[in-house]
């Protein structure tokens, strides 16, 4: 999947005029790659689309148009682009109520590194978390993780020829799963293969 560059964005007087559209567009595209696991915790897979959206949002939000800042964006979100051979995903714990929340990512400690992908019948793939920084201290972990899952060849051939996928977080506090995701979801994922 092709990393996005500045040719790729639009100005922030053309955003302003077509946001509506995009994210409307953005949306029901994303719809396709979230995966909700259990009633606390969800996995967004990322992709170019996603990506894109993000970078508009945050150029508009700062008010950023010069050169520098435009391309710091995009070295902060390109890494979350597939590569071709792997998903990327933002997982998120999901707590209304503060003091649950403050209890729950005390409990979850190392939930990011116990995150799975599995193709059909093949091993689970384990999710390599947060590579651009720490997101857990001593106490706690994070409540957004970003994470990647690397695939074999036989994996990603497997997909492309419509094999299921399940998400699931394999942890002493939190253990869920959806194996297999929805078929809609699947396709959408497969094609970050292509």
């Amino acid at each position: 999947m092709r990393k996005l560059t500045r040719g790729d964005l639009l100005s922030l007087e053309n955003y302003a005029e077509q946001r509506a559209q995009f994210r409307a567009k953005v949306m029901e595209h994303k719809k396709q790659r979230i995966v909700r696991i259990g009633a606390n915790a969800s996995v967004h897979f990322e992709d170019r689309v996603t990506m894109h959206y993000q970078i508009q949002e945050m150029l508009r939000a700062e008010k950023i148009f010069e050169a520098a800042g435009i391309e710091e964006e995009l070295n902060a979100y390109n890494p979350l682009i597939p590569d071709g051979a792997n998903l990327k995903a933002t997982f998120m714990l999901e707590y209304e109520d503060a003091n649950e929340r403050k209890v729950a990512l005390q409990r979850l400690k190392g939930v990011e590194d116990r995150i799975w992908v599995k193709v059909d019948d093949f091993d689970h793939v384990w999710a390599i978390a947060d590579e651009d920084m720490e997101r857990e201290d001593q106490s706690k972990t994070s409540s957004v993780h970003f994470l990647r899952f690397e695939f074999t060849p036989q994996m990603i051939a497997a997909l492309k020829a419509g094999a299921a996928i399940g998400v699931g977080v394999e942890h002493q506090a939190y253990c869920h799963q959806v194996d297999p995701v929805p078929e809609n979801v699947r396709a959408s994922l497969a094609a970050d293969f292509d």
